[in-house]
């Protein structure tokens, strides 16, 4: 396991509230909300939102109103606006909104590929091929995600190897960053460290990063591991939105605010306001009718009040 003498200086995070939050919502959350979420996360510093996802409305109701949410962004320089797109449809609907990156998915567990795309990995993988070749042919970022790779809810523990596996794959049909996503939130730092230097070996430093939930409360333990390697780009999520619904009892991601706390606190820059994105994860909760999810939020909240 290499580990490093000193962690990196600056830290960038991908909000992926908009999407990954906010996509197994219950309740409606009308677009103008979305678009207001993201115009309040850029104010904040984000320069990486994961803003919307091209799936069919069937399968994700929340995500109907991409289109109209992607057009509704006032688009500020530097930031860069992802989408996930999980097959040539929603490619070419996702295309004709502009955005600056698209995502991919991919599962180390061959069992929670089966249930949640009804293929294998290897198929799933082909599947994204042509997606990531049209992609790249119109100039746009391919980042991959790696779901499930430390644990499954359906297979349990999963090997470094799948993880290796999976971005090897993905290396091979021209995907350019690989996120390793611990989506169940059951990693503990080793585990995790096991699985980034497996997809370390297929992908340089910069091109990998980490995605954790915090279902056993080990997400924040899990970024410092995978700083100690040198990651230095993490997905979070404003006031902790998320879940997964194919796994029970699984949080959202780690909140960003918290995130953002613990890289101020040990001299890491972010380029992130805390007051700001505070004020935002208030500000979709409050839509949502629910409580913070972030710690650090309901903590500075209650100092403020």
């Amino acid at each position: 396991m290499r580990t490093l003498n000193h962690l990196p200086d600056r830290v960038t995070l991908v909000e992926v509230g908009p999407r990954d939050g906010l996509q197994n919502e219950k309740q409606a959350v009308a677009a103008a909300d979305k678009v207001e979420l993201v115009h309040r996360l850029q104010a904040a510093g984000l320069t990486e939102i994961e803003v919307t996802s091209f799936v069919s409305p069937k399968w994700v109701p929340q995500m109907a109103d991409n289109t109209e949410v992607m057009a509704g962004i006032t688009r500020q320089p530097g930031v860069r606006y992802s989408v996930l797109t999980p097959n040539l449809k929603g490619w070419e609907a996702a295309a004709l909104t502009r955005p600056d990156e698209i995502v991919v998915f991919g599962a180390a567990s061959e069992a929670f590929s089966q249930r949640n795309i009804n293929c294998s990995i290897t198929e799933s993988i082909e599947r994204f091929a042509p997606v990531v070749a049209a992609a790249r042919a119109a100039g746009i970022k391919v980042r991959g995600a790696i779901s499930c790779a430390v644990g499954c809810p359906y297979e349990g523990e999963i090997a470094p190897e799948r993880v290796g596996l999976v971005a090897r794959l993905m290396a091979g049909i021209g995907v350019q960053h690989v996120g390793v996503a611990d989506t169940i939130g059951v990693g503990t730092p080793r585990q995790v460290q096991a699985a980034l230097e497996a997809a370390l070996a297929h992908y340089p430093l910069a091109e990998v990063s980490g995605h954790f939930h915090d279902t056993y409360g080990m997400a924040l333990a899990n970024v410092l591991a995978s700083l100690e390697l040198g990651i230095a780009r993490f997905d979070t999520s404003v006031s902790g939105l998320g879940g997964c619904p194919y796994a029970k009892g699984a949080t959202g991601n780690v909140a960003t605010e918290d995130v953002v706390w613990l890289l101020h606190g040990m001299g890491i820059s972010t380029g992130i306001d805390l007051d700001a994105l505070i004020d935002a994860g208030q500000f979709i909760r409050q839509a949502l009718g629910q409580p913070n999810g972030s710690r650090v939020a309901r903590a500075l909240l209650a100092k403020k009040a």
